[in-house]
This record gives structure tokens, C-alpha cells and sequence, in this order.
């Protein structure tokens, strides 16, 4: 395969806010030094946010690609993640992505096959194998019409 390339352009307006696009997509983001730091601002999307959204995403995707060429039939599939930023060696660094997929699958039959599709989608993501976090994954598989643990 040949190197794709992601264009993203980001424009410094006031204090510690700006605004990113790309020239490939329709939607413009705004971006905050979050709350957290001197001057951060809340209730906009911050470069930690997008960093955990990246993991999630990929995740998504991936999961979607994998199970479609596995034939698994699924109803739902949500991920609820959290970015965890501290000082290690001396500067800040997002440490750790804790991933919680919840995957409704159509049939009871195929739980165990579903949690495996999971783990190979997290092995296979290419932002977590881009990355140094640790990505530490808590997948939860429901089946649709018994709305139980599997």
C-alpha cells in the first residue's frame, strides 16, 4: 500500500482557542487548551480530547471493517473512552486510553467469537500501534433480544 497523507489546519484567533479544518472534510473544529491548564477553557474540544477520539475511532472502524468480513451480525456498537494525561519522565504525556466497547450482537451463539473480533480490532488499530499509551480495553458483548452480560 502507498503513504496517504491526512491534511489539517489549525488557526491561532484568540487567547488559548483556534479553529481546525481540513481541506478534505465539510466541518470546522474549534480547539482549547483545556480547563485543566493556565487559561484553558472549557466545553471545547481540546488536543487531549481529539487524542482519546482518535483511539475510540479507530477502534470503531476497525471493529467495523473486521466484522464485516467475519459476517458477524451485530446490532449496536457504542465505545465510551477516557484519555488519562499526567507528568511521566518529566512532561506531560497522555499515559493511558481506556477503551469500553459495549457490542450488541444478534445471536447468542456467536459471544464468544464477538469478544475475539473485539481483541483483534484493538490489536489491529493503527492509531493504538502508532501510539506509546497503554490502551487497556474493557469490552462489555450483549445479545440484542436478552439485553444480558455475555
Amino acid at each position: 500500500m502507498e503513504a496517504h497523507f491526512y491534511e489539517v489546519n489549525v488557526n491561532w484567533k484568540e487567547n488559548r482557542r483556534g479553529t481546525m479544518n481540513s481541506p478534505e472534510l465539510n466541518t470546522t473544529i474549534e480547539v482549547a487548551t483545556p480547563p485543566q491548564f493556565p487559561k484553558g477553557e472549557a466545553g471545547v474540544w481540546s488536543p487531549e480530547h481529539l487524542f482519546t477520539a482518535a483511539v475510540s475511532s479507530c477502534l470503531m472502524t476497525t471493529f467495523l471493517a473486521i466484522a464485516e468480513n467475519s459476517k458477524l451480525e451485530f446490532t449496536s456498537f457504542d465505545v465510551k473512552s477516557k484519555g488519562k494525561l499526567e507528568v511521566a519522565e518529566g512532561k506531560y504525556l497522555m499515559t493511558e486510553v481506556i477503551l469500553e466497547p459495549v457490542l450488541t450482537i444478534a445471536h447468542g451463539k456467536d459471544t464468544e467469537r464477538a469478544g475475539r473480533i473485539l481483541q483483534k480490532s484493538e490489536a489491529a488499530c493503527l492509531i493504538s500501534n502508532s501510539i506509546k499509551s497503554k490502551i487497556t480495553m474493557i469490552p462489555t458483548v450483549l445479545v440484542a433480544h436478552e439485553k444480558s452480560l455475555a
